[in-house]
């Protein structure tokens, strides 16, 4: 928590939103968010700065449990899924349990595209990556959730179909995937209050996310859109 304090600071960073990097790897994700939970709760500084996620695994026993305490004893805000990581699918019951349990909650699920480039990976990770479409089957079948979609490291085009119900979802995708390349198009093509600042911190870094957005043309984002961008979209998502 201090290192990432710090770099907040350095960049100017008054909140953000985590989850804990171990949940990808326990078997029973809800070790690590108490770990969180006590991390955030060690300085009080901590408290208004960080916007806790619950990593669950909805093919572990005892997951329902994990997210009612993670979301009334832990104050959770959000919810975090690996589905790559602990093997399931989108469209697996369980898992469209958990995102209608969210949803009726009042709290986002989160996805990323991929946490790190599978190419020079160990051959003990995972070797699949995820495209923008890769998400789309859940948000089909639970339409009126809250989504973030995170790292949008590849491929982001969508049918036509798709990319309509996406447009109309509560959906927010964050600045820090390296197809986030044209920001200016992605804007345009699927509005402006879909994206914020994010930075996939630690495994990526804060300044490529900011610049996306700071570095946008005048016919791309004016400084209403692109303080939209830096705080206001996320703030209103997550009615902070």
């Amino acid at each position: 928590m201090p290192a990432l304090s710090e770099r907040m600071e350095e960049f100017g960073t008054d909140m953000a939103v985590v989850s804990s990097l171990n949940g990808i790897f326990y078997k029973n994700t809800q070790f690590a968010n108490e770990e969180l939970f006590e991390d955030i709760r060690s300085k009080k500084a901590y408290q208004n700065r960080f916007i806790p996620f619950a990593v669950i695994n909805p093919i572990y026993n005892g997951w329902r449990d994990d997210f009612e305490t993670s979301v009334t004893k832990l104050g959770m805000k959000g919810i975090r899924l690996h589905p790559i990581y602990h093997g399931y699918e989108l469209d697996h019951p369980a898992c469209i349990e958990l995102v209608k349990m969210a949803r009726d909650r009042g709290i986002p699920i989160a996805f990323s595209l991929r946490m790190v480039d599978s190419r020079p990976s160990s051959w003990l990770d995972v070797e699949k990556e995820w495209t923008l479409a890769s998400v789309m089957p859940i948000i089909r079948a639970v339409p009126d959730a809250k989504y973030m979609i995170l790292n949008l490291a590849n491929s982001v085009v969508l049918d036509e179909k798709d990319a309509a119900l996406l447009k109309k979802s509560t959906i927010i995708m964050d600045t820090s995937g390296r197809n986030v390349l044209d920001l200016g198009g992605l804007l345009k093509t699927y509005g402006s209050d879909k994206f914020c600042f994010g930075t996939h911190s630690p495994v990526l870094d804060y300044c490529t996310g900011l610049l996306r957005i700071e570095s946008l043309r005048p016919d791309e984002a004016d400084e209403k859109t692109k303080e939209m961008l830096r705080s206001e979209n996320l703030r209103k998502f997550l009615n902070i």
